[in-house]
Formats: C-alpha cells, structure tokens, sequence
C-alpha cells in the first residue's frame, strides 16, 4: 500500500497548504528478514512440504522436483524417502552453495533434512490408509508448493531442481516456476513406466497446481524481502 508525506508548497496567492505526495516505487528498499523469521519460514515451510509428500505417497502419486524424483525411485526400488532424497540432492546443493552462497546452502541442507525426515513422521504419526489418488496429489501437491514458496523467500529452497530454478531466475529472469515445471514434465511422463495412467493423470495435475502456485506468487522484482 502506497503511503502519502504531506509537504507544504506555494500556491499562487503565496499561501503555503499541505499537498499530498505520492512516492514512486524506487523510494522504497527491500526490508530484510530478521534470523528469527527465517528459522520460523524455515520450519513452517519444511513441515507443510513433509505433510504434502505424505498424502503424495499415501496416494501412490508423485509430484516434481527431487521430492517427486525420489518418490518414483522409491516406487521402483522400495528405499526409504529420506534416503533417497538425500542422495538425489546432494549435486543440486553443491551448486546451489557455489551459486548463491553457503547461508543458502546451509537452509538448503536443514530443509532437505526436515523433509525428508518430517515426510516419514507424518506418514507414521498419522498412520495413513491409502487415500484417493486425486485428492493425495492436489492437496499433497499444494502443501508441498505453498512450503516451497515460503522457503523460497527466505533464500533457501528444499534443493534439486527448485535450486536449479532459482538459479535460472537469478541469471537469465526466466520464473522460477517455468523451470521448474518442465523438469516436473519429465519426472511425471517417467512415472509411467511405475503406476497406471490414472496415477500419472492425477500426479500430472497435482504437479500443475504446485507450479502454478510458484508461477503467480514468486516473480523476479515483486517480493521485496530478502
């Protein structure tokens, strides 16, 4: 919301009268994140991604990125999440520590941490039967972008391919979630050599839903906070 300093200027009997300014938007900087409120983010934004990949494997679908790369290995090879999820990301944090620095390495590594470890808490706290595909996918898939995203402006992400998407934002402007959606294409249109086109169909507008999450609300110049 624009806010509006009242200045006094002449008008033409000599009279000074307060006038209304309206300041463009190069008069406002960015306000940084205080420590606190990323560690909050941090937490906040990692525990709605671990319950989102519960629901995705409870509904035998999967998502993109490397959470949803790692659910199709686990479909395929029957590996715990956490493992592979881990394993998936590690190249991915590599060059996201290179790229961006090691603050943003280091809120990468506790939330691919978080993740995967919160995602096989969830799944045995709430002891999840078997939900219906659909509804796994578009609400497992909306948590899991509604914590990307809240990551995402605090300067960290939860690694693989949202690191490589970021990075693409940062050097060429292309958002984030474009990137992103085409490498989940891949991982979706892979999912059919492990579960039925039913699944995939599910799983593909789940994937969709995360993306289009990313796509409206993350874009080059209009989230100010760093």
């Amino acid at each position: 919301m624009w806010f509006h300093r009242r200045v006094s200027i002449s008008n033409p009997s000599g009279s000074t009268a307060p006038v209304a300014a309206t300041p463009g938007p190069g008069a406002f900087a960015p306000v940084r994140h205080s420590w606190v409120e990323d560690v909050v983010a941090t937490l906040v934004g990692t525990y709605l991604a671990a319950l989102g990949v519960a629901l995705l494997d409870a509904g035998g679908a999967v998502t993109g990125g490397t959470a949803g790369l790692s659910l199709l290995l686990v479909y395929a090879a029957g590996l715990p999440f956490w493992l592979l999820f881990l394993l998936v990301n590690l190249p991915f944090l590599a060059l996201g520590t290179w790229r961006r620095g090691w603050a943003f390495g280091t809120r990468t590594l506790v939330a691919i941490g978080l993740v995967g470890g919160g995602a096989e808490v969830h799944a045995g706290l709430l002891d999840l039967a078997p939900v219906p595909p659909l509804y796994g996918a578009l609400t497992g898939s909306l948590l899991a972008g509604v914590g990307m995203l809240i990551l995402f402006r605090h300067n960290g992400s939860m690694g693989g391919f949202n690191t490589l998407a970021l990075i693409v934002q940062d050097t060429w402007g292309v958002r984030a979630g474009y990137v992103q959606l085409g490498c989940d294409v891949a991982i979706i249109l892979a999912a059919l050599t492990v579960a039925p086109p039913a699944i995939v169909a599910a799983s593909a507008l789940g994937a969709a839903l995360l993306n289009l999450v990313l796509i409206m609300n993350h874009r080059p110049g209009r989230y100010l906070g760093s």
